[in-house]
């Protein structure tokens, strides 16, 4: 019988982090990066995350060939091939055939959650009521005759406050509170009294006008000087961005073959790096926790990508 699961983990960019469309663009910068169609606000994709996921959490196992894109190893008894799925190039009778299974975990796109913008009072967290209350957090005195202009703080204040460009009106002090899993997380009590709640309209104004901007030039690898008429711009999501994702468990193999867990040593039989793999999510978990030293996305040499997991994820079983 099939196992569903799912686990809700809260992240947060540790560096500015760049995923982008692919190709140059007309507009503010040559390099954007993705985002939602409908609100332009920016995300991670899921495949962003499930590749570097993989790659890492293979690199853990010890099994370089299975964390790339084909050519996987396909057994039944590997836990990064059984958790991402595979593809295997085999010649039978002189025929090339390609084996392919899918995976048993969906990774779905973070979204921006709270988002850091500099204003007087020194660095602040944007967000809205909807995106904090879809990802289990709790928001509490909300006004009914809320203005759009008004800002909703999570902290005593007497003045009006601008961010960037934009000055909003003090509105009433509001109260929010995380999920037991991210509550007493450090990184969540360090943001959780500089908190401005603004209505969604204005949210993806406020996002996209404080989005890291940065301008490189491509280096002539003979003469080691800049190459002429190779200057360009590229905009990432800003350092402590909080985003918010989600994984599926959807374990259709259970029952019907062995599988491999649980896994407690690498593929060369050494202790397997921070703690066994007692079932696909634990892979997928490994995988990310990497993810704070290595990154994902583009431009990590330049420094970009790394991200982190806040807390512990919130795990939901469905029955």
């Amino acid at each position: 019988m099939a196992t569903y699961k799912r686990q809700r983990y809260l992240l947060m960019t540790t560096d500015p982090v760049h995923i982008g469309t692919g190709g140059y663009r007309l507009g503010r910068v040559d390099l954007s990066i993705v985002r939602e169609p409908g609100t332009k606000v920016p995300k991670i994709p899921g495949t962003s995350l499930s590749g570097a996921a993989r790659a890492y959490a293979a690199s853990q196992y010890r099994s370089i060939a299975c964390a790339g894109q084909k050519d996987h190893c396909g057994q039944s008894t590997c836990p990064i091939c059984y958790t991402f799925g595979s593809l295997k190039e085999t010649d039978e009778g002189g025929e090339k055939k390609t084996i392919a299974r899918s995976g048993v975990v969906n990774l779905f796109d973070a979204h921006v959650l709270l988002f850091p913008v500099h204003s007087m009072a020194g660095p602040v967290w944007v967000s809205t009521p909807q995106r904090l209350r879809e990802a289990g957090f709790t928001v509490n005195n909300v006004p009914s005759d809320w203005r759009a202009e008004q800002g909703l703080f999570t902290w005593s204040r007497n003045d009006d406050l601008n961010l960037g460009w934009l000055m909003l009106d003090k509105g009433p002090q509001i109260q929010v509170t995380a999920p037991p899993n991210w509550d007493k997380a450090d990184r969540w009590q360090a943001v959780k009294e500089h908190i401005v709640l603004v209505q969604e309209a204005l949210f993806s104004h406020v996002v996209n006008s404080n989005l890291e901007v940065r301008t490189s030039v491509s280096i002539n690898p003979h003469t080691g000087a800049a190459t002429e008429g190779a200057l360009f711009t590229y905009e990432a999501l800003p350092r402590t961005t909080f985003l918010v994702t989600e994984v599926v468990l959807d374990d259709y193999r259970d029952g019907q073959e062995s599988r491999p867990f649980p896994v407690t040593q690498t593929k060369d039989g050494d202790d397997l790096p921070g703690g066994p793999w007692n079932d696909p999510l634990d892979v997928v978990k490994a995988g990310l926790r990497l993810a704070e030293w290595l990154g994902v996305g583009g431009m990590g040499t330049r420094g970009f990508g790394r991200l982190a997991i806040v807390g512990e994820p919130i795990e939901e079983e469905w029955k």
